[in-house]
């Protein structure tokens, strides 16, 4: 099987049959990354064809010097931007299971869990765009601050620096939801 690298040369290169293959192997980390930050689902898929769309609309621009991925968050960042700027909204958007954008819940979850982490969600919602953003695509994306720094054009200090206060800041978060003084 060819890898992402592989299947995106040979789109850029003319055989956009290759697309499905890499829309089939990213499409729920895109919509999992959308719907973490938009909390909606119509707009989460929204979004991830707007990204694939683009894919092909610049398939040409595609030049391989990082990773498939880091091009096409870099390209949904963009989305997502683009996204704000034309619905000057961004709260008031329905609430779903988390299980939509859990990657294989285990049939060991617990009540606790559940709200654990229901609660550490809710926690993540109350961070700023900034924030919330390199903290989905680092700790749920497990992206390197090499490529999260590509995605939104600045250095990996700044990046480095973003993650610690926006894990400071959630940390903060989650224990004022939860009713307890954070250490």
């Amino acid at each position: 099987m060819p890898d992402d690298h592989e299947l995106m040369m040979a789109v850029r290169d003319g055989d956009l049959d290759r697309l499905g293959p890499l829309f089939e192997k990213h499409n729920r980390h895109l919509y999992n990354f959308f719907f973490r930050q938009t909390r909606d689902p119509h707009t989460s898929e929204d979004l991830v064809q707007d990204v694939f769309h683009k894919i092909l609309r610049y398939r040409h621009t595609y030049r391989g010097e990082s990773k498939f991925t880091t091009w096409m968050f870099s390209i949904a960042h963009n989305s997502k931007i683009d996204y704000y700027r034309k619905n000057k909204h961004q709260g008031d958007q329905i609430e779903l299971s988390e299980s939509l954008v859990s990657s294989d819940p285990t049939p060991e979850d617990t009540s606790l869990q559940k709200d654990e982490k229901a609660l550490l969600m809710k926690a993540l919602r109350m961070l700023s765009e900034e924030k919330r953003e390199v903290l989905l695509l680092s700790r749920f994306q497990n992206m390197k601050y090499e490529e999260i720094a590509k995605i939104l054009g600045c250095k990996v200090g700044t990046i480095k620096a973003r993650v610690h206060w926006a894990l400071k800041d959630l940390t903060n978060a989650y224990h004022k939801l939860a009713g307890s003084d954070a250490s």
